[in-house]
């Protein structure tokens, strides 16, 4: 059989290499012996298979080269257990269909009815990416300016002005001082760390926080409410800890407290303050949210206060800690890449009402 040098490698390394398939080896094997000038008969005794098996592999070599050793008949090898039409009736029944006594389907419920087994479902789930037991939650903005506030925000963070820090200002309000009803168990080998389910309440604090977008830094303030006169306090509180010769912007949501009348006669005497108000019921514009959502996470989750001082001091302990090495968020998306996205969320959500109205 005739061979060139460059299949001979690639047979030879395929024989050598662990990792070869051993149906592989033995077809190369095959090849390599009819090279050799080894006839049928033999080197099916030498590798103990019949014959018609070395003349199968020698025509395969011949018209496919290396390549076909490799590759199976088709019509060869397992046949399918589920048809192409039952895997579609079960996708199908995944996302057009409920169990009568749920919201949404388990792999165990939708495999008694489908009459197979659980396994069976999951795999074909997995397949087509479905997963009925999550769900994510959105909510799409009404404001009729929310183009000109989103551009506006996104703005500051993508070109932020020269002489000008950019603040992200918000409350994080009703942080309550919760004391475990019992001591937990600390974590060990093989089991977590334990806190009992009930509590007793001691109060709550209110804390306002502004986020150094350029640096990462926080200016936090624990107050006992949250109304416009906690604001004006916070806001002379920044007003004190920045540069006099700087402009400040601040990123603030839609909260009453923060267009009240008295706040805005403070901001008309201090002119170097800039008010840039997100769209509604657009919170993750705000950066600030995601230094919240790492003090809830790190420090007030596990946290066990037997009293309000207790909860503060744990706050502004965490803020100092920060403020140490502090590290700021950076914002990536573009306003145009959000307002497709959103685009995108309201044409699926004008489809799903259509569909559920007809």
């Amino acid at each position: 059989m005739e061979v060139t040098e460059g299949q001979m490698r690639t047979l030879q390394a395929w024989v050598a290499a662990r990792n070869t398939p051993q149906k592989v080896v033995l077809r190369s094997r095959i090849v390599l012996l009819a090279h050799e000038g080894l006839a049928n008969h033999a080197i099916a005794r030498r590798l103990d298979i019949s014959r018609p098996t070395v003349i199968l592999w020698r025509e395969r070599f011949q018209a496919g080269g290396p390549p076909a050793l490799t590759q199976e008949a088709p019509g060869r090898g397992r046949k399918p257990r589920l048809t192409e039409k039952k895997v579609g009736a079960i996708v199908e029944a995944t996302l057009h269909t409920k169990p009568l006594n749920a919201t949404h389907w388990s792999v165990r419920t939708m495999a008694k009815v489908q009459g197979l087994s659980h396994s069976s479902v999951h795999r074909i789930w997995e397949a087509h990416g479905l997963q009925p037991h999550r769900t994510r939650t959105f909510k799409l903005s009404k404001d009729k300016r929310f183009v000109e506030k989103l551009r506006d925000v996104v703005g500051l963070y993508l070109n932020p002005p020269e002489k000008a820090l950019v603040l992200c200002v918000d409350e994080k309000c009703q942080i309550q001082a919760l004391q475990r009803s019992q001591p937990g168990l600390p974590m060990k080998r093989g089991r977590c760390q334990t806190m009992t389910h009930d509590y007793k309440r001691h109060g709550t604090t209110a804390l306002f926080a502004a986020l150094n977008v350029l640096e990462g830094t926080v200016i936090g303030d624990c107050l006992p409410r949250h109304r416009h006169q906690e604001l004006l306090t916070f806001l002379r509180r920044i007003d004190r800890e920045t540069p006099t010769a700087l402009e400040l912007h601040l990123i603030m949501d839609n909260y009453s407290a923060h267009k009240h009348p008295r706040v805005k006669a403070w901001l008309g005497k201090h002119p170097r303050f800039h008010l840039h108000f997100t769209p509604t019921s657009c919170s993750w514009l705000n950066l600030v949210e995601c230094w919240f959502a790492e003090l809830t996470t790190k420090r007030l989750c596990r946290g066990d206060f037997h009293s309000v001082a207790d909860l503060v001091a744990a706050i502004q302990d965490y803020l100092a800690q920060h403020n140490q090495q502090p590290t700021p968020f950076i914002w990536t998306a573009s306003a145009e890449a959000i307002l497709a996205k959103v685009a995108r969320c309201e044409s699926i959500s004008r489809r799903c009402t259509s569909a559920l109205l007809t």
